[in-house]
């Protein structure tokens, strides 16, 4: 019932830009004063560290796109595969109707021949059923029934 809060994603740190504008750069070569030669080495730190960070963002970037391309390309073997076994469940499907309207065709011929015998058979049946029907009329029925 109770609502659980879900924490954001935190930023991913990202060095600051480089100066546009660097004043007195002066290396540590002779010349430098000794306070310079910190300036320097900061600057020099913050652009390697810079250096790293794009370099591993490419990195990441690259790792990336290939993933995205392996998934698509997974995707598009699954589909195949998935296309390919819906073609054998249709043939499959299609075999067994195609099976089934022979079966029903073949017990139609078969019934064609035999209708024109049980036509004549069954005007003869017709007949001789009514003649039992009669016999039973006639006959008295049990009052009651034994075994039961």
């Amino acid at each position: 019932e109770k609502t659980v809060p879900i924490p954001e994603k935190l930023n991913e740190w990202a060095p600051r830009p480089p100066p546009e504008f660097v004043r007195d750069v002066m290396g540590s070569s002779a010349g430098a004063g000794s306070g310079e030669f910190h300036v320097y080495r900061h600057l020099r730190r913050r652009e390697y560290q810079r250096q790293d960070f794009m370099d591993a963002m490419a990195e990441k970037q690259r790792l990336d796109e290939e993933f995205q391309k392996k998934l698509e390309r997974n995707k598009m073997i699954a589909e195949e595969q998935t296309a390919k076994r819906r073609r054998k469940r249709q043939k499959l499907k299609e075999k067994k109707l195609q099976a089934k309207k022979n079966k029903l065709e073949q017990k139609k011929q078969e019934k064609e021949p035999a209708q024109s015998q049980e036509q004549a058979s069954s005007e003869e049946d017709e007949e001789d059923s009514k003649e039992e029907e009669e016999k039973e009329d006639d006959a008295e029925e049990p009052s009651f029934v034994m075994g039961r």
